[in-house]
């Protein structure tokens, strides 16, 4: 059965204050989607699927060409697409704001790769670093999937996931015996030196140790269905909003409540480390160097 690997590399990078997509931190200049991708060909996807801006096509080519040289486990040439976020797949009923420049979110990114994802998927973020173990088990889990109604998704302790240069958005998560049964996304994270966590929206401390999304999603491509359906009812509520965004962990927690959706969830024994800030550059590039010197990873991701 042959996996894909989609990832939804379009965001703007604000608050990064850059493209940090394709900012190149590894010691041999190597970005964070580059040990994705790794991690996934080695964990038996077979597929990359890169969703991005038409005007990325030539840049991304440039940095990840050489996939198309590469093979999978199995000995099979290791299948690279595009899918393109743009407001040309926005539902001809929406009438896009003359002012809107900012995307429509992650349901609408994942949304745009529906041509071309046929195949059990994992949807992750370009700028976040998972750890081969998540891939590891994502890859068992699709496996097992029926083709509707279930999906699943690999959690991360909140205390590993926030940033101290600034606030962060996550999706808390509840769950009994491996099954999700709740994500709230919650934005002005905030951590502190001490370690302790809070939410500035409520001024209410947060456990360190909750489990949170950090948007690495299993699905079947039946979800592309529920996608439309929900993405279609989030535009008639935009209106003229022009920073409304759908993102994935409010689509699952709606499809949660309405009991249409079962997630599976499941812990990741791996590290997880990204860039929200420009501060946090060094911190991860240090983390990366000590993976490679260890063994983890070779000396170029791209021999």
């Amino acid at each position: 059965m042959k996996l894909a690997l989609v990832i939804m590399a379009a965001g703007l990078g604000s608050r990064y204050g850059g493209s940090k997509q394709v900012d190149g931190i590894g010691p041999h200049g190597e970005i964070l989607m580059e040990y994705s991708i790794h991690d996934a060909l080695r964990a038996g996807f077979g597929k990359v699927v890169f969703i991005i801006k038409p005007e990325m096509r030539e840049m991304m080519e440039a940095r990840c060409g050489y996939l198309r040289r590469r093979t999978t486990p199995d000995g099979s040439p290791v299948e690279v697409e595009y899918a393109f976020q743009d407001f040309s797949s926005i539902p001809a009923f929406y009438p896009i704001p003359a002012e809107r420049t900012r995307p429509f979110g992650t349901v609408h990114a994942l949304l745009c790769a529906e041509g071309t994802v046929r195949e059990p998927c994992c949807v992750i973020n370009a700028d976040d670093f998972y750890g081969f173990d998540a891939y590891r088990q994502m890859a068992q889990a699709l496996r097992r999937l029926p083709e509707e109604g279930r999906a699943a998704m690999v959690g991360y302790l909140l205390k590993n996931t926030a940033s101290l240069h600034g606030t962060v958005t996550r999706g808390l998560c509840a769950g009994r015996e491996g099954i999700l049964e709740s994500v709230r996304e919650t934005r002005n994270i905030q951590l502190y030196p001490d370690g302790s966590l809070r939410d500035l929206g409520t001024g209410r401390d947060l456990d360190p140790d909750a489990v949170v999304s950090m948007n690495f999603w299993g699905f079947m491509p039946s979800i592309f269905s529920v996608l439309r359906r929900d993405f279609e009812d989030f535009l008639r509520a935009a209106g003229d909003d022009l920073r409304a965004e759908r993102l994935l962990p409010e689509m699952v927690d709606e499809q949660l409540r309405r009991g249409a959706l079962e997630v599976s969830l499941l812990s990741s024994a791996g590290q997880w480390f990204g860039m929200t800030y420009r501060e946090d550059r060094e911190a991860v590039a240090q983390a990366l160097l000590r993976l490679h010197e260890s063994g983890e990873y070779p000396r170029s991701l791209r021999d």
